[in-house]
């Protein structure tokens, strides 16, 4: 699982940048999927055939994309003036490395600060705009950037190194939501060969998650599945930070989503996931939290409206440079999400009344 995030975590691609990400996604399951295609607003969904008829079909979601920022100008001294893409809090955005994803490959960069030797003429609490700051590249000039293949309207993406931290802890950019991706590449290549019953299968790798849910908004009208799962982080609680409430704690498994600012999971969801936890002895945290959304959100309204839920990997520090991830949270995520498809058939032809 190591090696699988680290590649997916290394990779550039804020929302509507996702390509290299799909690419890399694609030549590692295509080998293990029926079908598989690229739709118009970008989205990889693929489709796994079912081999019994007691399954209803079943909708995975996970979202290739991450926040990011986009080239908006080259100054003349060969600084790169940046816009936003996904949700920050500009307060961390002071000297952080950051990667463009250039014309000739990646280029690294740092979001410059003023020395500290300056700060006593400066107001400490003054919390810079992300439209006053700028990004260094080494270029001398503006035809210097040009010549390195900068050009506006380039992706970057944070430059922080993925790597291990403590026992069984990793650290990086994007763990939201590669993460997720992960865990749906793997179900889907263990399922392929291992005579496990299930239904029709679709894998939804999708796009622009993180400006508004997107690139989920289409999916589900074109395969147009009978329950949809998925799968993404959700922000710890476990810290020592002021508004930290410790009901959702790394290190302590996945949570099973209730409510979200997107979504009021289906009971039949979240009761079964539950029930799945507890069958195989897999420790699990329900989710209550109103500051975040998942692809969910746009895909249970979608079409006819489908059965949704969600299963949470818990990362701390989500949407910075350096969030955090439990290995065994991931093992144990992935444990719950095969144990809820091959027992899936218990939910066929069950309806919110039978909650």
């Amino acid at each position: 699982m190591y090696d699988l995030l680290k590649s997916l975590c290394d990779i550039v691609g804020p929302s509507g940048f996702e390509q290299d990400v799909q690419r890399f996604i694609l030549n590692e399951i295509k080998d293990y999927v029926d079908e598989y295609h690229v739709d118009p607003v970008g989205n990889l969904i693929v489709k796994k055939k079912g081999n019994s008829p007691d399954f209803p079909s079943l909708l995975i979601a996970a979202h290739t994309d991450e926040i990011g920022f986009v080239v908006k100008k080259i100054e003349e001294n060969g600084l790169l003036r940046f816009e936003k893409v996904g949700g920050f809090d500009d307060r961390i955005l002071l000297s952080l490395p950051v990667m463009v994803r250039s014309e000739y490959g990646p280029i690294y960069g740092v979001i410059g600060t003023i020395s500290a030797h300056y700060v006593k003429w400066d107001d400490p609490k003054r919390i810079a705009s992300h439209r006053d700051l700028y990004i260094d590249i080494g270029a001398k000039s503006a035809e210097d950037a040009k010549e390195m293949g900068i050009k506006v309207g380039q992706p970057i993406s944070y430059g922080t190194e993925f790597k291990r931290i403590g026992k069984n802890r990793v650290i990086g950019k994007a763990l939201d939501d590669r993460s997720g991706c992960a865990l749906l590449i793997r179900l889907l290549k263990e399922l392929e060969g291992n005579n496990i019953s299930h239904g029709d299968i679709y894998g939804a790798f999708t796009v622009q998650e993180e400006v508004g849910l997107r690139g989920a908004s289409v999916v589900s009208a074109a395969v147009q599945p009978d329950f949809a799962l998925a799968l993404d982080t959700t922000p710890t609680s476990d810290t020592f930070d002021v508004l930290m409430k410790g009901t959702r704690v790394l290190g302590n498994g996945p949570c099973i989503k209730i409510a979200d600012m997107s979504l009021i999971a289906h009971p039949l969801i979240t009761k079964h996931l539950e029930k799945a936890a507890l069958e195989k002895n897999i420790p699990y945290q329900m989710e209550v939290f109103m500051g975040i959304g998942t692809d969910a959100g746009a895909i249970h309204m979608t079409n006819k409206g489908v059965s949704s839920g969600v299963i949470s990997i818990p990362s701390r520090y989500t949407h910075t440079p350096i969030e955090v991830v439990d290995l065994e949270d991931m093992e144990n995520s992935y444990k719950l999400l095969h144990q809820f498809v091959i027992t899936l058939d218990q939910l066929k032809g069950k309806t919110f009344l039978d909650t």
